[in-house]
């Protein structure tokens, strides 16, 4: 029998979201990786790509700009129309995703204070 493995979906990190979809925005995802949905993201300046947040990049996707909603296949393509949780939302700690430069629970924190900054709370 075939093994199916479900991934991240959106209840899994988004307790709340403002009606209407205001909390919610689009964007390109940069080609590279493929994101699963609650994967926090950082915007590179020169593209306006979003990437996975990297603390440790000088490229722009060292400050949070958003958390992905939708999976993005992005492996061999740029992902456009991208669906984002951008704003006034509370976000399931335990379900965000991230990429492989978050290493300490230090960069979680400090991705949870740049959400919050943005009017994401993280709990």
């Amino acid at each position: 029998m075939t093994t199916l493995t479900e991934g991240n979906r959106a209840g899994d990190f988004v307790a709340w979201e403002e009606d209407g979809m205001y909390s919610r925005g689009v964007g390109t995802i940069g080609a590279g990786a493929n994101y699963q949905p609650g994967a926090v993201l950082g915007e590179i300046t020169a593209t306006k790509k979003l990437v996975y947040w990297n603390p440790n990049a000088a490229d722009g996707s060292e400050t949070v700009a958003a958390v992905l909603r939708t999976p993005a296949y992005a492996a061999e393509a740029d992902v456009t129309d991208a669906v984002l949780m951008k704003r006034h939302c509370r976000l399931k700690r335990h379900g965000l995703v991230y990429g492989p430069d978050v290493t300490t629970p230090a960069h979680r924190e400090a991705a949870a204070q740049a959400l919050e900054a943005l009017g994401m709370l993280v709990s």
